[in-house]
């Protein structure tokens, strides 16, 4: 693997790692907070906290529509006054029951968290695993689904890991996004691979922008250094129009990192004779050298 692409996965998994702890839920119950979200689109930003520590450090903070929670009365929430507030959360993973008060755009109260013995079997008999109770609560928050499991068989990924399975949830990889990757002609070797492919947002379209200008085929990892420093088509076509014909991905990364245009090329060059690639990079590492000095 790549320093590049290593790079990436692990500031993905440390995001990921923090995310999983936020959303363990050690406790018998979890205790929810509702308000309006701040931008005034009508969602609800929901925080829940597991009730197994006295500081109520493990968080869980997103936005739903009113309709997505079941049972729960908006025009009650907003007015004026205290009254009882109940509402369900139901996914693929599992479940929150929820029960408090609230009033005045304002609601919190407990919430007990069922898993779906289901799905949980599904994870065991595709081989991925038995989720530990705060893995199961990690699933739910993310939305795991089945589809994403049968998208990734269907692929001929390895088979995911728990782990894998929250980490695509979590940056919203979806069946037809892992179908499409495999449309364009990629199926990462590894589950990694697909979730920096989605990290980076790596789409087919974005794949055939490079196909059409004679990139293709382009090995997964270097898709990933391509995107991760954002190198676009007409970067690639300003070095074509002025005389460098296919660089090599490794070259153009090293252009890109080191800030070479086609435009610096046509600065330093002299007579008709193009400047050879790793002697651009030369160049403008001793520019920099010079101004720091």
């Amino acid at each position: 693997m790549n320093r590049c692409l290593a790079f990436l996965l692990a500031l993905v998994f440390a995001t990921l790692s923090v995310s999983s702890a936020c959303v363990a839920a050690t406790g018998d119950w979890v205790h929810f907070t509702l308000e309006p979200e701040r931008s005034g689109g009508g969602k609800i930003h929901a925080t829940f906290r597991d009730g197994g520590g006295p500081h109520y450090d493990n968080n869980w903070s997103t936005e739903f529509l009113p309709s997505e929670l079941i049972g729960f009365d908006s025009t009650s929430f907003r007015s004026s006054g205290a009254r009882p507030v109940h509402f369900a959360l139901v996914r693929e993973a599992g479940r929150l029951d929820c029960s408090g008060n609230g009033g005045n755009a304002y609601a919190t109260g407990n919430c007990s968290f069922t898993p779906d013995p289901g799905f949980g079997q599904l994870l065991i008999n595709r081989g991925i695993g038995r989720p530990s109770r705060e893995q199961a609560f990690a699933l739910m928050a993310v939305n795991a689904r089945r589809e994403v499991i049968d998208a990734v068989a269907s692929a001929h990924y390895p088979t995911p890991t728990i782990d894998n399975l929250m980490a695509l949830s979590a940056l919203g990889v979806t069946g037809p996004y892992i179908s499409g990757i495999a449309a364009a002609g990629y199926r990462p070797r590894s589950i990694d691979t697909l979730i920096a492919f989605k990290a980076l947002t790596i789409t087919p379209d974005w794949i055939g922008s490079f196909v059409r200008i004679g990139y293709g085929n382009v090995p997964a990892d270097e898709l990933v250094q391509l995107k991760a420093l954002n190198i676009t088509p007409e970067f690639i076509m300003g070095f074509e129009r002025i005389g460098y014909r296919h660089l090599p991905v490794d070259t153009l990364v090293q252009l890109k990192a080191m800030d070479v245009t086609p435009e610096f090329v046509r600065a330093v060059q002299q007579g008709d004779a193009l400047p050879a690639p790793d002697r651009l990079v030369q160049l403008r590492a001793l520019g920099r050298e010079l101004r720091s000095h």
